[in-house]
């Protein structure tokens, strides 16, 4: 097992790792709006969005890897009524590549932000 890490990502921000390597895959942690410094990029749930794909992206790149690597996502929503608004951001940056998805309304987030996503990616 291989543990990732990347100034390129907020750091976590408990007893956890960006991300892990074994037995050929990549666990990310759940990404949430933090930018890498680790202040939240602001309340609108389609910025948060973006910087959590970017950090997934970041600790992906830091592994060796890229979002065409992606087997599997799961995202947590505050609010199902954003889920369209989330899906047109998400389509952008996975282009073509449709890793499977599990998408799950919850009642709160770390420091309250509106989304959160993990993955599970091939490693090279």
């Amino acid at each position: 097992m291989q543990f990732v890490s990347t100034d390129k990502a907020p750091s976590a921000i408990g007893p956890y790792s960006q991300g892990v390597i074994a037995n050929g895959l990549i666990y990310t942690s759940g990404q949430i709006g933090l930018k890498p410094n680790g202040e939240l990029i602001g309340d609108g749930v389609e910025e948060q969005t973006h910087q959590v794909l970017q950090n997934l992206q970041n600790i992906l790149e830091a592994a060796g890897a890229e979002l065409t690597d992606v087997i599997k996502t799961t995202i947590f929503l505050d609010d199902m009524s954003d889920f369209g608004a989330i899906n047109e951001i998400y389509a952008s940056y996975f282009k073509e590549h449709r890793p499977v998805r599990s998408t799950v309304a919850v009642k709160t987030l770390p420091r309250n932000v509106k989304i959160e996503i993990d993955c599970i990616a091939l490693a090279h």
